[in-house]
């Protein structure tokens, strides 16, 4: 094992806590499970049962689609707006802007030119392919997954990266720089894989075509908003409280919050989607699988990246985690704003997180086994 004390004894997080917040060591020996927070550890179980309870509350109270239609601005529900919001703002509010200009050694630029090629060319184009291979008779879901493949990872990557002994620093840095990105780059790669790129390979698109300034209204709205915001929480709070109070004080008190608005947006969405939930279960079968294919997918491209650059086994998982994970809360904002809370892309956006989180808790086993099988005491820190 590494002598370096943080990567050899992984953080384990206090009840309750949140991506990004101030952690305890925990013995080498503790089961990675164990070292997620509550919330983080069973959020698959927290969402089975939001949808279960949008269902029957969908099924109890027939009218609630038409007083949610009642409250619609464009596409969106004034309700679901207001708990897209509240998921992204905690999420946003823990990045570290600052980081991005900070570090500029050789490696580190290595290290975001592969990471800024992973999130923003080779998954996007791996999800629109696996999209188009498993669901092209079913638009909603292949776009839904498309609109996914474009969100990179700002929030649970930070829990991954501290779970398999990363470099909590490098993967702060990729955050930061994947936060600033996403703003310039994803309304145009929005229209680009859904409606530029289909048109020029001929392919089908059954009507399902986007204009660019469809999302980035939507991008504008539920990921400028919260970032401003987020980004002034920091400055402000650190300036009159100090960076200590921020990060061990104050983010573990708003992080819950973005779990409780990622809940409250799906119990609306499946109170309104109940019937063709309940009249076509295999379709969250089939958007899980792709979504599978992509992770694993994304997780190895990631991880011979970092090997191909030169790094160590600490910045080849933190490098590997970012370009596996995806940031499904602005996925399921873009979904909802463009196409409305009733649409398959809805739905396709809800389903990510359900998959996404067993997932790359696996994936923390296999970097962990990795770092033990093929990396020296001194690369396991590097």
């Amino acid at each position: 094992m590494a002598a370096d004390p943080r990567s050899a004894t992984p953080p384990i997080a206090p009840a309750g806590s949140s991506p990004g917040e101030s952690v305890t060591p925990a013995p080498d020996d503790v089961p990675v499970l164990q070292r997620l927070s509550t919330l983080d550890r069973f959020l698959p179980v927290w969402i089975l049962l939001a949808m279960g309870l949008g269902l029957g509350l969908g099924a109890l109270v027939p009218s609630i689609n038409d007083a949610l239609s009642a409250l619609n601005v464009g596409t969106i529900s004034l309700p679901i707006a207001l708990g897209l919001l509240l998921m992204m703002y905690p999420v946003l509010a823990k990045v570290r802007y600052g980081e991005v200009v900070r570090d500029r050694s050789p490696q580190t630029r290595r290290m975001l030119g592969a990471s800024l090629v992973l999130n923003w060319i080779v998954g996007p184009a791996l999800m629109f392919a696996l999209a188009w291979i498993f669901l092209a008779d079913q638009p909603e879901f292949r776009t839904g997954l498309i609109i996914v493949g474009l969100a990179r990872c700002i929030a649970m990557v930070l829990i991954w990266s501290d779970l398999s002994c990363a470099d909590r620093e490098a993967t702060a840095l990729m955050v930061a720089v994947n936060s600033v990105f996403q703003i310039v780059a994803y309304s145009l790669l929005g229209w680009f894989y859904l409606t530029a790129l289909p048109d020029l390979l001929g392919l089908d698109t059954q009507g399902f075509s986007i204009g660019i300034w469809e999302v980035a209204r939507t991008v504008l709205i539920f990921l400028g908003i919260p970032l401003v915001a987020g980004a002034l929480t920091r400055v402000i709070g650190v300036r009159r409280r100090g960076e200590q109070w921020y990060e061990q004080t104050f983010l573990p008190r708003i992080g819950p919050f973005a779990l409780y608005g990622l809940l409250f947006t799906i119990v609306m969405l499946f109170a309104i989607q109940g019937d063709a939930i309940v009249d076509q279960p295999l379709d969250v079968a089939r958007i899980a699988l792709p979504l599978l294919v992509y992770f694993a997918v994304m997780f190895a491209a990631g991880w011979a990246a970092g090997r191909l650059i030169g790094a160590g086994y600490a910045r080849t998982a933190s490098l590997a985690f970012t370009a596996a994970g995806n940031n499904f809360e602005l996925a399921i904002a873009v979904a909802i704003g463009v196409f409305g809370a009733t649409s398959g892309q809805a739905l396709a956006g809800v389903v990510g997180p359900l998959i996404e989180v067993p997932v790359l808790v696996g994936l923390v086993y296999v970097a962990l086994w990795a770092r033990r099988r093929f990396y020296s005491a001194e690369e396991a820190t590097t």
